[in-house]
């Protein structure tokens, strides 16, 4: 959902005249309520909604689609999926906060809305469990094989009514759960591991001194340990300068033998040259993929490793599983989105950036 808002008074603290933008589907009770004036206050935010990416649907339409007219009034925009460009920016003329959301900000341009002194904002503390849970399913489903005996029942004629003997499936309990990255979900996800046995190893340098010790949960200062520990790891940081393509071969190579993989937090932090290469010398057993580099994947440009998984090959039977970047989603964790972009839109256009409180991303972070 591309969504815009935008606050304007004339003169005389009328609002101005507004192009309006209408669909059969829109819903914006949640938003209309927060952005209804309380007592006392003078100010007056028009909500609208673009239906420039509408819910459910992988189309676009671009920013420049939107009326002219509408564009140049619009103070505030809230978005989930669309990218926002420099050349986008140059569309809003008034533009004053962007939010993103969501947790990652990297789809928007972030230096040239810093050059415009644009308030960037996200919203790191929704999805929270619907990820974590995600995460835990995807290495539950390999672990178990699952998603191999779900193949192998449908062969013609099914596979024998026995277990499989595969690298995929060993005992949770006891075994290494790795995460690499410690914010919220990295953090749900420990304590879900947990619950099942793991035995929980994480890696992010930038999460304080302790937090191990308050988790129950062993910490390495080291990323090469913690690849060479895990027998499942699932992949928790931001996307940044630091971490683009930060998980390769060389790293995935350190794993013990039979291991599985799982990204859920964003698909340009794992090389998948490097992942293909693992699972086609059986170091990776099994892979659980939310997130891919190129979203959504184009017909024109899709890596070998997709293809062999969509073509079923015998190779890669049961062994790998791919949802597309819906880890985040369920009818709460929209309705929470909604909400908390919403409240903080508001706060920024009537009060500035004061008491935004860990919404705001400032141009020096990654």
């Amino acid at each position: 959902m591309g969504s815009i808002l935008y606050e304007h008074l004339d003169d005389n603290d009328q609002p101005r005249p507004l192009a309006e933008l209408t669909n059969p589907n829109q819903d914006d009770v949640v938003e209309q309520e927060i952005f209804k004036p309380k007592d006392g206050e003078q100010h007056i935010i028009n909500y609208k909604q673009t239906f420039l990416s509408p819910p459910g649907m992988a189309d676009q339409k671009p920013w420049s689609d939107m009326d002219k007219a509408l564009r140049q009034q619009v103070d505030g925009i809230m978005v989930l999926k669309m990218t926002f460009t420099a050349g986008d920016l140059a569309l809003f003329p008034r533009l004053k906060v962007i939010c993103r959301m969501g947790v990652g900000y990297d789809l928007l341009d972030r230096e040239a809305l810093a050059s415009r002194g644009v308030v960037v904002c996200n919203i790191p503390d929704y999805g929270t469990e619907e990820i974590a849970d995600h995460a835990i399913a995807l290495a539950l489903s390999l672990r178990r094989g699952i998603i191999d005996h779900h193949e192998k029942q449908r062969h013609n004629p099914p596979a024998p009514w026995l277990y499989i003997d595969s690298p995929l499936v060993r005992r949770l309990r006891d075994s290494t759960f790795g995460i690499l990255g410690f914010g919220r979900i990295g953090m749900a996800a420990a304590v879900r591991a947990k619950a099942f046995g793991f035995k929980v190893l994480f890696y992010d340098p930038y999460v304080a001194n302790g937090v191990e010790k308050s988790m129950g949960v062993e910490r390495t200062r080291d990323i090469t340990d913690l690849f060479a520990r895990s027998t499942t790891l699932s992949v928790h940081c931001p996307s940044t300068r630091e971490t683009r393509m930060m998980v390769g071969y060389d790293l995935l190579r350190l794993m013990p033998k039979g291991s599985t993989f799982v990204n859920t937090a964003r698909g340009d932090i794992v090389d998948l040259d490097g992942l293909e290469r693992a699972m086609r010398e059986d170091i990776i057993s099994g892979a659980g993929l939310d997130v891919v580099p190129l979203e959504p994947i184009p017909d024109d440009n899709v890596h070998s490793l997709i293809r062999a998984y969509r073509r079923k090959e015998e190779w890669l039977e049961g062994r790998l599983v791919i949802t597309p970047h819906t880890a985040f989603y369920s009818p709460e964790a929209y309705d929470e989105i909604r909400v908390k972009s919403a409240e903080c839109m508001r706060r920024v256009l009537i009060g500035g950036v004061r008491g935004l409180s860990g919404n705001e991303i400032t141009p020096d972070m990654e």
